[in-house]
């Protein structure tokens, strides 16, 4: 299993309760539960278990949930290349090598979509980040990159984003969605009333201003009108992609439209 997020122990565990042997996670980070590990807010592990959990604790839980069942997980180890009939290269601190296996399970996960691929303009200025940058920069190294920024999207991440800033004492100016309406139902999307931060529909970020540091951004409203509006940092949330860089360099066939590994009805690449 390459991947040692929710999905990837999810899935060992489930192996191992299906009495499959021999059950191995790579994971290149130092420390195994993915994302959640720097989500220092609840609501996880209502669905796993039935009880109400901050990130971090979810995170723990599931890789001790995960190490009972007798899953063995590697951490701090890459895997560099996909070989054909499951062979594996991997680098490790120890060095490289390489291994075979019988099934190989790809729980890569996702990524945000940054300022470059989304043609936004302007400046480069320090305080522009992801929602994964801010929690990292939040929970795990206890930095506050800005104070007043304006927050760009309206997905379930994006209003955890908002949660990330509450707990920092960062107040958000303002929220964009491009769309008529959010991407989340209600009630997720009252969270911006309850925080006091406006809630921009239609509305669509043109340029970042600044020079060392973020200063405002030009928006563009549903009339075509274009504002400025004062922060000192951009947050851009969601919009995500497969991480499918490993899948990319190797033998498996992608597809265009998703950039994820072309499988079947099985999901077998």
């Amino acid at each position: 299993v390459i991947g040692a997020g929710p999905s990837g122990l999810s899935a060992a565990i489930t192996l191992k309760k299906s009495k499959i042997q021999g059950v191995v996670v790579l994971e290149r980070e130092a420390e195994a539960g993915g994302i959640p590990r720097h989500c220092g807010h609840p609501p996880f592990g209502i669905r796993e278990f039935q009880r109400v959990l901050t990130g971090p604790k979810y995170a723990k839980k599931l890789v001790e949930t995960a190490q009972n069942a007798g899953v063995n997980i590697a951490l701090k180890t890459s895997v560099t290349m996909l070989n054909p009939e499951g062979g594996l290269s991997l680098s490790s601190p120890e060095g490289t090598k390489q291994l075979t296996a019988k099934r190989v399970l790809l729980t890569t996960g996702i990524r945000e979509t940054p300022r470059s691929a989304r043609l936004v303009s302007g400046s480069r200025a320090l305080g522009i980040c992801t929602t994964g940058v801010l929690q990292s920069m939040v929970y795990l190294k206890n930095r506050i990159p800005f104070r007043r920024p304006i927050v760009i999207g309206t997905e379930i991440v994006s209003f955890s984003a908002l949660l990330t800033c509450r707990s920092a004492g960062i107040q958000p100016v303002a929220m964009l969605e491009e769309k008529v309406r959010p991407n989340v139902r209600w009630p997720i999307f009252q969270l911006t009333r309850w925080l006091g931060v406006p809630l921009l529909l239609q509305t669509k970020i043109v340029t970042i201003l600044g020079k060392e540091r973020v200063e405002a951004v030009e928006v563009s409203d549903e009339n075509g009108q274009v504002h400025k509006i004062i922060c000192d940092g951009v947050l851009f949330t969601g919009q995500y992609t497969p991480e499918s860089n490993l899948a990319r360099i190797s033998h498996l066939e992608l597809d265009p439209k998703t950039n994820s590994p072309v499988v079947d009805q099985f999901g077998r690449c």
